[in-house]
């Protein structure tokens, strides 16, 4: 099974805090929804080329309208890319089909029109249920639409949706950290995609602090918000399955395991990326220069074989990031018995400190070093 991503390069406004490609400008929306469904046309043997052998690959399990924020198109734009998706690929009956939203753009009309279009797991950017946060970020909505956008999703019948928490907000204390988790579990929201606050190069919130107009991070704080984080929500049942993602027993979301596991998947729409287990493939990320590739019947792309090492780095990374942890005996299978060994050996300096454990042939990082996750997989590459 694989997965397509379809990317929405649009937003009402910039949060300062994002990095992800996209346009405040509404003006082109048909031309690239336009241009989207030429790709997904173009791409309709991306999954075939990978190999004879593995004919799975071409039964899509999970597509992921994500951005941007794809909440904010017409329910005839989603309902014409999942039609030109089930024109091209082979989609499997239980396919998971999850559109991004922000809280602002959720009402009662809207949710019942993306269930009739298809969608079936909603991604919430709830962000903070603190206005002075949601300012602080520039967020589009409110905290009283960021709660009722949840109360309204459950009341529609949406039992699979996700929400995003940010910690590590210079001015959020702890206190109002640990109410941000408790309104979720009250809420019995399923699935929780919780992020440490970044400063990204070249965004407002990085030009912002170097001004001195936003105080700097404190890792310090985000380091203890995040072990609050982990002791809450394992204690209320939710499954820790990835470094910033939680889930109530059924709902890890799919698509987003694919990238962890290695799985195949394909990107649709400016900036997207694809994998294909021994490739990735990038677009391009200028709205205009994407429009104008795709009117000529080309798709702007670049794109890298993975060296065995690259290989290597991949699998230690996402598999690290997981519940289940780097699997020595896949290790064993696909790079041989040396580097098997070399990686036990190299890992018992993580397990001494506390960091790592080895359970049933799986290096698995414990809460301790999961803080450490980036650092522990570079010094694990080779």
């Amino acid at each position: 099974m694989s997965g397509i991503y379809i990317h929405i390069p649009f937003c009402k406004h910039a949060c300062y805090y994002c990095n992800f490609h996209f346009s405040t400008s509404l003006k082109q929306k048909n031309e690239m929804m336009q241009a989207i469904q030429s790709e997904i046309a173009l791409q309709k043997d991306f999954f075939k080329k990978i190999s004879d052998e593995e004919k799975e690959w071409n039964f899509i399990q999970t597509i992921y309208l994500g951005g941007g924020t794809p909440s904010l198109l017409a329910v005839e734009d989603i309902k014409a890319v999942l039609t030109s998706v089930s024109q091209c690929f082979n989609l499997s009956s239980d396919c998971e089909i999850t559109l991004e939203a922000n809280p602002d753009d959720v009402n009662p009309e809207k949710l019942l029109e993306w269930k009739v279009s298809g969608i079936n797991r909603l991604s919430l950017g709830v962000q903070s249920f603190y206005d002075q946060d949601l300012k602080w970020m520039n967020r589009s909505h409110d905290a009283h639409q960021a709660y009722h956008s949840i109360m309204e999703i459950k009341r529609v019948g949406f039992s699979n949706f996700s929400a995003d928490l940010i910690f590590g907000i210079p001015g959020q204390t702890d206190t109002q950290w640990e109410k941000n988790i408790d309104r979720m579990i009250l809420l019995e929201v399923p699935h929780l995609s919780c992020y440490a606050l970044t400063v990204e190069p070249k965004t407002a919130l990085h030009h912002f602090i170097q001004q001195k107009k936003y105080p700097p991070v404190n890792e310090a704080q985000t380091a203890e918000q995040y072990e609050i984080l982990i002791n809450k929500l394992v204690d209320s049942g939710y499954e820790h399955y990835e470094i910033s993602n939680f889930a109530l027993p059924g709902y890890r979301s799919r698509h987003n395991s694919h990238y962890w596991k290695g799985i195949p998947y394909l990107g649709i729409g400016p900036s997207a990326h694809s994998f294909n287990g021994k490739m990735r493939q990038w677009n391009i990320a200028d709205n205009v220069q994407y429009m104008q590739s795709l009117q000529k019947g080309i798709i702007p792309a670049e794109n890298e074989i993975l060296t065995p090492d690259m290989q290597w780095d991949e699998y230690i990374m996402t598999s690290l990031r997981t519940l289940e942890g780097c699997d020595l005996n896949y290790v064993f299978k696909i790079w041989g018995e040396a580097e098997g060994e070399k990686l036990k050996a190299d890992s018992r300096k993580f397990i001494s400190k506390g960091q790592m454990v080895l359970e049933n042939d799986h290096l698995v990082l414990t809460n301790k070093g999961k803080l450490f996750a980036d650092g522990i997989a570079s010094e694990l590459f080779r």
